[in-house]
């Protein structure tokens, strides 16, 4: 995960303020102390559109503890996770053993220290990586920027309603966005799909509830032939 908050499972105990919520320290207890926190399946959302896509690429921006990242890695992607959580890179890298797998993972705070290689991934994904205006900007121009002529960015994020509409995810209006927000970030490419997605989410209490998620798909234009 990065700064801000990443969360797909029910809503956590606030803290203070999504900054402390997002600092490294706050990721690396969360995931020293809760195990794998979303499960090793990959996002519900992201299985339905990589199942059966060719091989190709992937960089997965805020790979978290790798679910996504060695899912990917079993459907014959080569793969790099990026996350800024030591902690969780251990436990991907571990994950990706049990799924005798091979993912490139390393730690990087996406926003203040990740360059990205330009035109160096078929897709990019970002799965729930929560930020504040000026962070979320940052990480996504540099994902557009880490994405192929032709290839794709894939996101799934809390819609910004999620807190009044919806079920879990974080509790802080500053790390949620909408289409608006997506479209402006991604102008330079052609989005495919910007829209609001649902989910059922289980509570403590084992009632299910609906949770509000964004999702898009762009793709950047190829180079003209000639």
């Amino acid at each position: 995960m990065q700064p801000g908050n990443h969360a797909e499972a029910p809503a956590q105990a606030p803290t203070a303020s999504y900054r402390d919520s997002g600092t490294v320290e706050a990721w690396n207890e969360r995931y020293a102390t809760r195990g794998m926190v979303w499960g090793t399946d990959p996002n519900r959302f992201l299985a339905d559109y990589a199942t059966g896509l060719t091989p190709r690429r992937v960089l997965d921006l805020g790979c978290g503890q790798g679910r996504n990242a060695v899912w990917l890695a079993t459907q014959g992607h080569r793969v790099t996770g990026i996350d800024l959580s030591p902690v969780a890179i251990e436990q991907a890298r571990r994950l990706a053993v049990d799924h005798a797998v091979e993912v490139l993972f390393e730690v990087a705070n996406v926003v203040e220290e990740w360059m990205p290689p330009p035109g160096a991934f078929d897709l990019v994904v970002l799965s729930y990586l929560q930020l504040a205006p000026h962070d979320r900007r940052v990480a996504h121009a540099k994902a557009a920027e880490s994405v192929a002529p032709g290839g794709t960015v894939w996101l799934i994020a809390h819609h910004s309603d999620n807190i009044t509409d919806g079920f879990a995810g974080p509790q802080y209006p500053e790390v949620l966005f909408d289409e608006k927000a997506l479209a402006a970030d991604f102008g330079e490419l052609e989005l495919l799909r910007n829209e609001k997605v649902f989910r059922d989410v289980e509570g403590e209490d084992g009632v299910v509830r609906v949770a509000h998620d964004i999702l898009l798909v762009a793709t950047k234009p190829a180079v003209p032939d000639g």
